[in-house]
């Protein structure tokens, strides 16, 4: 009985004294800090995700770094890998889009164009996978909601 008890401490304490992740020990807080606004300014306000060839090592490169640290960043701060991130941003604007009656001329294979997709059936998985329906869906559900 002693040794189930003294056993459960010390896995209690293993559990308590867990250090973070290896991967976070290759970056610096600060560096960490600094690319995550770095990635925001150039993926989000510039929108190098509607570039369908941007990719993490250019990223990596405009923001003299390495793809590595993009990864550790886009994983711990996003919970995502380069694509699925470019993807929800992608996606997010093309959710937008279906709302806006700006767009209302635009076919399904032009706006996947307008946000970055290579091709129709890339756009319909990424946002059937994101979003739970095709874009029409999408697209009918929200103006039957207006």
């Amino acid at each position: 009985m002693e040794k189930e008890s003294s056993g459960e401490k010390a896995n209690v304490k293993d559990v308590a004294t867990k250090k973070a992740p290896v991967y976070l020990s290759k970056i610096s807080r600060e560096t960490f800090d600094k690319l995550k606004e770095q990635i925001l300014r150039v993926l989000v306000v510039e929108k190098k995700y509607r570039e369908r060839g941007f990719s993490a090592k250019e990223l990596a490169q405009l923001l003299h770094t390495n793809t590595r640290y993009i990864s550790i960043v886009l994983s711990v701060r996003y919970h995502a890998n380069y694509a699925q991130f470019v993807n929800r941003l992608r996606i997010e604007e093309a959710m937008a889009m279906l709302q806006d009656s700006r767009y209302a001329d635009l076919s399904i294979e032009e706006l996947s164009d307008v946000v970055g997709f290579a091709n129709r059936q890339s756009f319909y998985r990424a946002f059937c996978q994101i979003v739970g329906k095709t874009p029409r869906e999408y697209q009918e559900a929200m103006s039957s909601d207006v």
